[in-house]
């Protein structure tokens, strides 16, 4: 079996030798055995204990509640209960980690979109990538509301072409106007646009919004703060919005 002095235990573990000393005379960490010279040395077991020692200290835990914990019979449990938490709190800075890393990349791949770079136009990108989710609950909202019409019109399209039940999409035509115009003025209820000129959050008028081209991510329109007219970036509708809307 190894054996260890308190210099090289000190250095195994990242410590200093004065640091090993004070675990000494603490009684948290006795050495095995001491030379004829009467040098500590630190057994295999004594190095393992020393980085259970090191790591609950990183933890913060004071020296006394380590030296309850490791004279605890089941010690063991405790510093598992301790490894489980630090491996839970590391893996959730690892993922705020990833998202910072993917929203900076969302900025610079927006940035590259630009002829020139100015802090509104900085704001208004970073406004758009922490609105994104509040878009997405808007566009899933709608996409599972609008299934079951989707599924009825297929259904109906089939039975038309295979069975001549003309009627079932007659049916259909009838829900689905109504249910289109419906869903139209709430998406367009929840949802505003970025002017790119004046960087202003606006709410254009149903008509003007429901006959405007428009792409997966922007609409042309007219700002209703500088008049601006092309395509402005659509944003979800903060509450506050709607309610003047309203």
């Amino acid at each position: 079996m190894s054996e260890y002095t308190t210099g090289e235990i000190a250095r195994l573990c990242g410590i200093t030798v004065r640091t090993v000393q004070y675990y000494d005379t603490r009684g948290i960490l006795i050495p095995d055995k001491l030379s004829e010279g009467g040098r500590r040395l630190y057994s295999e077991n004594n190095l393992r204990t020393m980085k259970i020692i090191c790591f609950l200290r990183e933890l913060g835990l004071p020296i006394s509640s380590i030296s309850q914990i490791l004279s605890e019979e089941n010690s063991d449990e405790v510093i598992y209960l301790l490894l489980e938490q630090q491996e839970k709190a590391l893996r959730e800075e690892a993922e705020e980690s990833t998202a910072k890393l993917h929203k900076l990349e969302q900025l610079k791949n927006g940035l590259k979109s630009l002829d020139t770079v100015s802090v509104e136009s900085i704001g208004d990108i970073a406004y758009t990538m922490s609105n994104k989710k509040k878009l997405r609950k808007i566009h899933l909202t709608i996409l599972f509301t609008g299934l079951p019409v989707s599924i009825f019109q297929l259904v109906s399209v089939v039975l038309w072409i295979t069975s001549g039940l003309w009627w079932l999409f007659v049916i259909w035509a009838v829900i689905a106007l109504p249910y289109g115009i419906a869903v139209s003025k709430y998406y367009l209820d929840h949802v505003a646009y970025l002017c790119p000129n004046c960087h202003t959050i606006f709410r254009p008028a149903f008509k003007d919004a429901f006959f405007a081209r428009h792409t997966p991510s922007t609409r042309k329109l007219t700002c209703t703060a500088c008049g601006h007219h092309g395509f402005c970036v659509e944003v979800a509708a903060e509450e506050e919005k709607r309610s003047e809307k309203a």
